[in-house]
């Protein structure tokens, strides 16, 4: 059942102020619960790899090939390239992705998990650094 408009406001006030007292806590949070679906994405593209194996093999042995065409190798192929696509998709995302709400406007700041963000926030701490080095010296 969707959350009304009323709901949803307060969950993103609850998430805003939750991101702005603790955001190391709100990003491990975060981090884990992205997790999973990767990992489970990963292991089901191993599984349709295996499967697609089989069917190459198992077609490459029926004697059923209607136009000389081996069609159950083939579609094993096909299954194969579609979990092998499932897997390296998931193992490139390595499970970060951003929620779908983080690019929204007027959602948590800092929550974006682009790399424009990290190369963002990675320069203004060396600029910050820099600067207090300087005032340092001077």
């Amino acid at each position: 059942m969707p959350l009304s408009e009323h709901e949803q406001r307060l969950l993103d006030q609850i998430e805003r102020a939750l991101y702005a007292e603790d955001p190391k806590f709100a990003s491990t949070v975060r981090g884990a619960r992205l997790r999973k679906p990767s990992r489970r994405r990963r292991l089901q593209g191993i599984a349709l790899f295996v499967l697609g194996v089989a069917l190459l093999v198992f077609g490459v042995m029926l004697p059923f090939k209607p136009a000389g065409i081996p069609v159950v190798s083939l579609l094993g192929f096909l299954v194969m390239f579609v979990g092998a696509l499932m897997t390296l998709t998931a193992l490139r995302q390595g499970g970060d992705a951003a929620p779908d709400h983080a690019d929204a406007p007027g959602g948590p700041p800092g929550t974006g998990d682009s790399r424009g963000d990290r190369r963002g926030s990675f320069s203004q701490r060396m600029e910050e650094r820099f600067k207090k080095r300087f005032d340092e010296d001077h």
